[in-house]
């Protein structure tokens, strides 16, 4: 059933099948007959082409969207397939990994809270979810931060908050504000990072 939701996703999306794979309880071999479909497709572009055509296969009754919350709904990437729960994520290929290890330092700073405007959502759905950001108003205005460092992006290790928001979309988020800087030109800049662990009530929400 999996490789038959594959093929049917590739050939509406016209995705190649060597850019899926499979991950969650059938590639360890260890699922029974309540397991999920868990697909994973390789690259931003194709992660966009995918989401695209499962929308259509929805409209056409091939496939359903099955939501639990209103995270799910936005992030619309779970389904049913002939009554099997499905889900997909995606993954970096090696030509889009551009940060090399050890060349950034990162320091944390402050806990925030604050709306903005995503600017950019091209990396939005990987992990570490990626969020250009613009707008940033602070949820608290005795708190606003100085200018030289408000973030310019926002970094989610949670994994559920992948993909929750698109371009132009506004979101709310709390976390910690960071300074990074990178090590080779000295040059710095700011981003805040949701999933630190520092607090339970780090999020991104779509507004």
């Amino acid at each position: 059933m999996t490789l038959d939701f594959i093929s049917l996703v590739s050939n509406a999306s016209g995705i190649a099948l060597e850019d899926f794979g499979i991950h969650g309880s059938v590639a360890l071999g260890m699922h029974t007959e309540e397991s999920d479909i868990d697909v994973v497709v390789y690259g931003s572009q194709n992660f966009r082409k995918l989401e695209r055509a499962v929308s259509e296969l929805v409209e056409r009754g091939k496939l359903s969207y099955r939501f639990n919350n209103r995270i799910d709904a936005a992030r619309r990437f779970k389904g049913q397939y002939k009554g099997r729960i499905f889900m997909y994520n995606a993954v970096r290929k090696p030509e889009e990994v551009d940060v090399k290890y050890g060349a950034l330092k990162y320091s944390p700073i402050t806990p925030v809270a604050f709306t903005c405007t995503v600017k950019n959502d091209c990396e939005a759905m990987f992990r570490p979810a990626i969020y250009d950001i613009a707008n940033y108003k602070p949820i608290n205005p005795a708190l606003e931060l100085p200018r030289d460092k408000i973030p310019q992006l926002v970094v989610s290790m949670i994994g559920c908050y992948r993909n929750v928001a698109r371009k132009g979309d506004s979101v709310r988020v709390s976390g910690m504000l960071e300074q990074v800087e990178n090590l080779e030109t000295s040059k710095t800049h700011y981003q805040v990072v949701v999933g630190t662990g520092t607090s339970e009530d780090e999020h991104v929400w779509p507004l």
